[in-house]
């Protein structure tokens, strides 16, 4: 078990009042040690608060009394959500993205976490195969939600073949127990073809009506197979594949409706694009509760750029990217760009120049159709095929810096360049290339529709990478 480390301080707030600085370990809180964020949060909630501080280059650590007001942020933020050992998947599931990623990319993308903290703290999905009853307890009491749950399906023996782990088969008792305990829970099916499709989805979406009603949503979504998988059995989906799992979604939606008084389920964007059909209106999305999880994120950027003034899409904000006293920004919620840069910003000028947006291949299908609509004549889409990943991985989010070079290479310049912020992560790319190696200035620019609506008409954007 490791001490919270403080990363961050925040001024005139009570952490700064009373001498804490980057750098020192929170050895204890008014006499407990925490086990994660979660705990911290709450013990530095308290208004009478004692911290055990342990100052690098100082022989012994001291207790330093905080000085806040009833309600008052402590003010400081840590290294890590957990302090104790993050509890790791013991799953081998054939369609994990994780078994498909190449060597020697940075570490900590091959961590594979199966821990209801980051669940909650940062909307991961879950299987509950190594929960337990002190875990249902602790977020029964402390009223831990939402949570998000990894289903694939509701039939015991195909669920632990899918996880290729006999826990799979009874561990979503603890899902039944946690929405019986009234925890806001939101749920996913990663489809297989051939596997857990056709009427094993039927299945498991009538296993879900009998008994688990009380989810607040579940995602349909397609897997993801790059060229390094060894698995035979994954395969892509064929159009007319995707086409069903539409139709037996949108199927569902309708007994869902009929019978819970709300849809429930939702199909991946991927799934209408795989398909070719056109994407659900606004309002079949139900203000957008699995957007981060690609369904309606289509849907909402189409309608940011037609009409930028209408509001943006609604989602889980509580949990899922909502911020937590102390946690630290990681996985959804890290930021895009490193730190002392940001997005590009509309400026005073017009910008004469003509402008390229790059893009994914499920990207650049989205864009097409809005910018030939659009009034400018000047604007392309250059879609980046994902070779470092191949297989089927089309998501402007999984392009690399080495993809993105190349496509520049060749690019001619006097160009504007937008690419969204959505493949970088703290200024990197998944393969650790930064906005510096690319042989042509970009222009980084949000993920959204009324952003990128902005940036094409007429003002001029400083780039991202620029001093």
């Amino acid at each position: 078990m490791s001490a919270p480390t403080v990363t961050s301080v925040t001024a005139a707030s009570p952490a700064a009042r009373a001498g804490l600085a980057v750098g020192d370990e929170l050895l204890s809180l008014n006499g407990h040690e925490p086990r994660d964020v979660i705990d911290f949060q709450q013990l530095t909630a308290a208004d009478d608060l004692s911290v055990m501080v342990k100052r690098a280059g100082q022989p012994l650590p001291r207790l330093v009394r905080i000085d806040k007001t009833p309600g008052e942020p402590f003010g400081v933020e840590v290294s890590s959500a957990v302090f104790d050992r993050i509890r790791t998947c013991d799953n081998h599931c054939a369609f994990c993205f994780i078994y498909q990623l190449p060597k020697g990319m940075r570490r900590s993308l091959y961590l594979k976490d199966d821990d209801y903290r980051l669940s909650f703290l940062y909307g991961n999905f879950t299987t509950l195969t190594r929960f337990t009853e002190l875990d249902a307890e602790r977020i029964l009491t402390e009223r831990l939600g939402p949570l998000f749950v990894s289903i694939h399906s509701t039939d015991p023996e195909l669920r632990a073949s899918l996880l290729r782990n006999p826990k799979g088969a009874t561990s979503l008792r603890w899902l039944r127990v946690l929405l019986d305990g009234g925890i806001e829970v939101h749920g996913q099916i990663v489809v297989c073809p051939g596997v857990n499709d056709g009427a094993a989805l039927e299945d498991t979406l009538a296993g879900i009506l009998d008994l688990y009603p009380a989810l607040a949503t579940v995602g349909v979504v397609p897997l993801g197979i790059s060229q390094f998988s060894h698995e035979a059995e994954m395969r892509a989906h064929t159009t007319a594949e995707a086409a069903h799992v539409v139709d037996t979604v949108t199927e569902w939606q309708s007994i869902y409706k009929k019978t819970l008084g709300r849809r429930l389920a939702y199909a991946a964007d991927e799934y209408y694009l795989l398909a070719g059909r056109p994407f659900p209106a606004r309002p079949a999305y139900d203000e957008f509760p699995q957007h981060e999880n690609g369904i309606g994120m289509a849907r909402a950027f189409i309608d940011g750029f037609s009409h930028p003034a209408a509001a943006g899409p609604g989602g889980v904000r509580h949990g899922f990217f909502a911020a937590v006293d102390a946690a630290p920004a990681q996985g959804y919620r890290a930021p895009h760009l490193a730190p002392g840069t940001t997005a590009a910003h509309p400026g005073r000028e017009p910008d004469a120049r003509p402008v390229t947006v790059v893009t994914g291949t499920y990207g650049a299908r989205i864009l097409r159709p809005l910018l030939e609509e659009h009034p400018r004549d000047d604007v392309a889409v250059q879609e980046v095929a994902n070779d470092f990943f191949g297989g089927n991985i089309g998501v402007a989010g999984l392009l690399t810096g080495e993809d993105l070079a190349r496509a520049l290479d060749a690019a001619p310049s006097g160009t504007r360049y937008l690419l969204p912020d959505a493949c970088l992560n703290e200024g990197r790319f998944l393969d650790g290339l930064t906005l510096a190696d690319l042989p042509r200035d970009v222009e980084v620019v949000p993920a959204d529709g009324r952003s990128l609506r902005t940036a094409l008409d007429g003002a001029s954007f400083r780039s991202a990478c620029a001093p």
